[in-house]
């Protein structure tokens, strides 16, 4: 069985900061059960080719105690914005394809998605855009 790995904001700074991205983070949700927040943190990212990523932890996942003990984050949403609107990537890449939202997202799927996105050039999309693949 996989062991979980529960992410934080502090993790998954970690992860984009490592990838050379700059980075702003917030925890939303506090302890307490009826705090008005949706979600526990979201983390946004900018890379130095101009490509950013926003992840959030919509909820806690409550897991029985011989998973991990008590609430857990360890599937994030994760959005990919360029030129500060979201935006999904050129064809031929894993991930965003069509959307620009992959939902459910694990650290190690993360952790990919940050590598990609990280060495992305951004004219790719005006080549799509200039042979009519778009």
């Amino acid at each position: 069985m996989d062991e979980l790995k529960p992410m934080t904001a502090e993790s998954v700074r970690e992860i984009l900061e490592e990838a050379g991205a700059r980075v702003m983070a917030r925890s939303g949700r506090s302890e307490s059960y009826g705090a008005p927040r949706d979600f526990s943190f979201e983390v946004k990212a900018l890379f130095g080719n101009g490509m950013g990523l926003h992840i959030v932890a919509r909820q806690f996942n409550y897991r029985d105690p011989w998973e991990v003990a008590g609430r857990v984050n360890d599937l994030v949403d994760v959005s990919l914005m360029r030129d500060g609107a979201y935006s999904p990537l050129p064809k031929g890449y894993r991930w965003f394809q069509g959307r620009d939202l992959e939902e459910g997202v694990d650290e190690g799927t993360l952790r990919e998605i940050v590598a990609c996105v990280r060495e992305v050039n951004p004219k790719v999309y005006l080549l799509q855009e200039l042979t009519g693949e778009r």
